[in-house]
């Protein structure tokens, strides 16, 4: 793992937009090994920070405790750990908020978390445990000084997104249903057409005024490297053209 030794640089034209990025802990060495490739390629850009998921039920919690401990000793990333408050005691969560404070981490994702049984399930508290994502985020500031983020659902696909948005009465644009139209045995063009909506919206976004963009990685750097390069975001390089960086 790598430190770089020089800031980002913004081109003109990207109005000063600052990005960070999203990655979950890995389960087997070939994803251990994606994920340090991808952290490489994606930390000269200087996020303002990282985020690390935390899996439902606690099932993560070593490996996102080790994951933010190495990217704190061994990257310039600043990694805000999640955390909930799922299958867990008032206990066992206020130690690892103490062991995240410990490690230097100072930005928390507090949340609920999805039921045992998995997103749509009925949940429920832990009886010795933090009842809401509220009350996790009481303690989280009472036992540390750390920022606190917190978050809804996301859906991953077209499908889900479309069948989320009929649940809550919310609505998809034509245009956008178009897109995927035929697409769902695809796979291959499924993602290309993903990739220029997903750069599309983005810079639609930066017209609109919006100077921050979190992106869900899946731990793979080629897509948001490329619409970080799009926004006009770049490594910056040193006088003889490589990006300067130093063993950690």
């Amino acid at each position: 793992m790598m430190k770089h030794g020089l800031p980002v640089s913004r081109l003109p034209g990207s109005g000063g937009v600052t990005v960070s990025f999203e990655f979950f802990p890995p389960k087997t060495a070939e994803m251990e090994t994606a994920l340090w490739e991808a952290i490489d390629r994606l930390a000269p850009l200087d996020p303002a920070f990282v985020s690390v998921t935390y899996g439902a039920g606690g099932s993560t919690r070593e490996r996102t405790h080790s994951t933010v401990k190495r990217m704190i000793d061994e990257t310039p990333l600043k990694p805000a750990a999640h955390l909930t408050c799922v299958a867990a005691t008032r206990g066992e969560v206020n130690a690892i908020i103490r062991d995240y404070w410990s490690a230097g981490v100072r930005h928390i994702v507090a949340l609920r978390g999805d039921p045992v049984g998995g997103a749509g399930g009925r949940y429920e508290p832990h009886p010795e445990g933090y009842q809401w994502s509220t009350d996790l985020v009481t303690a989280v500031k009472a036992i540390g000084d750390f920022e606190v983020s917190v978050g809804a659902y996301p859906v991953q696909n077209f499908k889900q997104t479309a069948g989320f948005a009929r649940r809550t009465g919310a609505s998809i644009p034509d245009w956008f249903a178009e897109r995927f139209a035929g697409l769902d045995d695809d796979v291959a063009t499924r993602r290309l057409v993903a990739a220029a909506v997903c750069a599309e919206q983005v810079l639609d976004l930066i017209d609109r005024g919006v100077t921050h963009i979190h992106f869900y990685t899946m731990n793979r750097a080629d897509l948001v490297y490329a619409i970080c390069h799009l926004i006009g975001l770049r490594p910056a390089k040193a006088s003889d053209g490589t990006i300067e960086v130093a063993a950690a």
